[in-house]
C-alpha cells in the first residue's frame, strides 16, 4: 500500500506538472484545463465531485484553481497527493519567476504570442462552461441557478458576490429541489483524517494570530517575510489578481522591492502558466536579486501557498461527509449549477473581454474551440499553436 501511495503521488505530481506547463489563461481557465485532464482523460473524479470540489474552493482564502488542484490530488494520494499536486502545478512558473528576478532574459515577452494566449483560454473556458453545464445543470431550475448566478456576479462584482452567488445557489437548492432525487455522489477516499483535518484548521488559526505578533517583537526580516505572505494568502478571497494588491502594500512601502520591479514582474507573471501567485517566488528573489536569493523566493512561495494547503486538508474531511446527505445533496446541487454561473460569467469577464479584440481573435478562438472539442487534440498542442498563431497575426497587423 505503502509504494502504491508513492506511485499515485508520483503520478499526480506528473499529471500537475504538465498542466503547470500548459495551463495559460488564470484561474477560470485554469479549471477548464484540469476538468479535461483529471475528469475527462484521466477519470479521477466526475464531474459532480469536481463542482463539489470547485465550490469548496469559492469558500476558501486564497487561490481558488491551486486550492481545487491540492483537493484533487488529495482525492488521488491523500495529502502527499495534496503537496504533489501543488508542487507539479506551481514549480514550473516559480521557477521562471525567480529566474527573472536573478536577470535571466532569455525568453521574449512578445505581446503578439502573449494575445494568442489569452484566445486560447476563451476556448478552454468555453469548452469547460459547456461541459459543465451539460452535467450540472441538467434541468430549467439549475440552468436557471446557473443564470442567476452569472448575472448576480454581474450585478455585484468581486469576490463577495462570488460568494454571495454560490451560497444562494445552494439556498435555493436546498428549498426547491428534491432532497431525494439521485444517487449518492461519487466518494471521494482522499485519506484525510479528521484528526490531521483538525490539526490543520487549528494550526492555520494559530499561524495567523501569532506570526504578526513574532514579527512585531523581533528584528527577523525572514519571519516578517513569512507573516506578510501567509497573511496574503489566508485573508483575500479571489485568488492572485485579488491577493497581488494586498502582497504590493506588503512589499513596497517596507522598501523590499521598489514599485517598478514589483509592476514588472507583475507583468511577467501574467505570460506563464500555472498559478498568478507563483509572482510570490519573484518578490522574495527580489528581495535580495542573486542566486542567494533562492532561499528567500522559495520561502516567500511557501508561505503564500501554506494557508491554502493547511484550509484544504483541513476542509476535505467535513466537506465530503456534508455533502452526503440528502439535503446536503440538494444544497450542492444548487451551489454546483451556480458554479457554472461563475464559469459563464467570467467567461465574457475577463477572459472574453481581455482576447478578443477584432475578428481575427474571434475566429482563432473558435479554431481553438473546434480543435479541443470536435478534433479532441491536446491541450498542449491547441495552446503552442495559438500563441504561434497570435505571433503571427500581430506581425501581419504591425
Amino acid at each position: 500500500m505503502h509504494s502504491d501511495k508513492q506511485a499515485s503521488a508520483r503520478e499526480v505530481f506528473l499529471a500537475f506538472l504538465k498542466l503547470g506547463l500548459t495551463s495559460f489563461g488564470g484561474p477560470v481557465a485554469h479549471l477548464g484545463y484540469f476538468r479535461h485532464e483529471i475528469v475527462e482523460r484521466r477519470g479521477w473524479v466526475d464531474d459532480r465531485a469536481y463542482g463539489d470540489l470547485v465550490a469548496l474552493s469559492q469558500f476558501l482564502p486564497g487561490p481558488s484553481s491551486s486550492q481545487v488542484g491540492m483537493a484533487l490530488g488529495a482525492v488521488r494520494a491523500g495529502v502527499k497527493g495534496a503537496l504533489a499536486a501543488w508542487l507539479g502545478f506551481t514549480l514550473p512558473s516559480a521557477l521562471i519567476m525567480i529566474l527573472f528576478a536573478l536577470g535571466v532574459s532569455w525568453f521574449d515577452l512578445n505581446a503578439g504570442w502573449l494575445d494568442g494566449l489569452k484566445i486560447v483560454a476563451v476556448a478552454v473556458v468555453a469548452r469547460a462552461v459547456w461541459s459543465m453545464g451539460r452535467q450540472l445543470c441538467p434541468d430549467w431550475p439549475r440552468a436557471g441557478f446557473a443564470a442567476g448566478a452569472a448575472a448576480a456576479v454581474f450585478a455585484w462584482p468581486g469576490p463577495l458576490g462570488q460568494i454571495a452567488a454560490i451560497a444562494l445557489g445552494g439556498a435555493i437548492g436546498w428549498l426547491v429541489l428534491d432532497k431525494d432525487e439521485g444517487a449518492a455522489p461519487q466518494a471521494l477516499s482522499h485519506g484525510v483524517s479528521r484528526r490531521l483535518a483538525v490539526i490543520c484548521l487549528v494550526l492555520f488559526a494559530l499561524l495567523l494570530a501569532f506570526l504578526p505578533l513574532g514579527a512585531a517583537m523581533t528584528a527577523a526580516q525572514p519571519l516578517a517575510l513569512v507573516d506578510s505572505f501567509y497573511r496574503s494568502g489566508a485573508l483575500v478571497f479571489g485568488g492572485g489578481h485579488v491577493i497581488l494588491p494586498l502582497l504590493q502594500a506588503e512589499v513596497v512601502p517596507p522598501g523590499w522591492v521598489d514599485r517598478d520591479a514589483f509592476l514588472a514582474g507583475y507583468g511577467a507573471a501574467q505570460a506563464l502558466p500555472g498559478p498568478l501567485l507563483s509572482f510570490s517566488a519573484y518578490l522574495g528573489a527580489m528581495i535580495d536579486p542573486r542566486w542567494a536569493g533562492l532561499p528567500v523566493a522559495l520561502l516567500c512561495l511557501a508561505a503564500a501557498f501554506a494557508p491554502s494547503f493547511l484550509l484544504v486538508i483541513g476542509m476535505l474531511p467535513f466537506w465530503d461527509s456534508l455533502r452526503r446527505f440528502g439535503a446536503a445533496q440538494a444544497a450542492m446541487a444548487g451551489i454546483n449549477a451556480a458554479v457554472v454561473g461563475l464559469l459563464l460569467a467570467a467567461l465574457y469577464d475577463p477572459v472574453w473581454t481581455g482576447a478578443i479584440h477584432a475578428p481575427q481573435d474571434f475566429a482563432l478562438a473558435v479554431v481553438a474551440y473546434v480543435a479541443l472539442a470536435w478534433a479532441k487534440l491536446p491541450p498542449w498542442l491547441v495552446v503552442i499553436a495559438c500563441g504561434l498563431a497570435g505571433a503571427l497575426i500581430s506581425g501581419w497587423s504591425g
